[in-house]
């Protein structure tokens, strides 16, 4: 990442939590989160905050521990 995303990602303060997969390469699972991963669960759809709390259930066994990752797509 280069100096201007950084500053980028710093002015709009924008981050994902990610749970990577563990058995399938770029299968991931990532939300709206602040700089210290709190994931807002009122503001996901239903969808999303099921997925929310099955990836956070499965931790160790199908996903990764989360990562705090800059939002680059907003």
């Amino acid at each position: 990442m280069n100096m201007s995303t950084l500053a980028a990602v710093a002015a709009t303060g924008r981050f994902q939590l990610r749970f990577q997969s563990l058995f399938q390469q770029g299968r991931a699972l990532a939300f709206p989160c602040d700089a210290q991963g709190h994931v807002p669960m009122d503001d996901l759809s239903e969808r999303a905050r099921c997925n929310y709390l099955y990836a956070r259930a499965v931790v160790g066994r199908e996903y990764a521990t989360p990562a705090v990752v800059p939002d680059l797509a907003s």
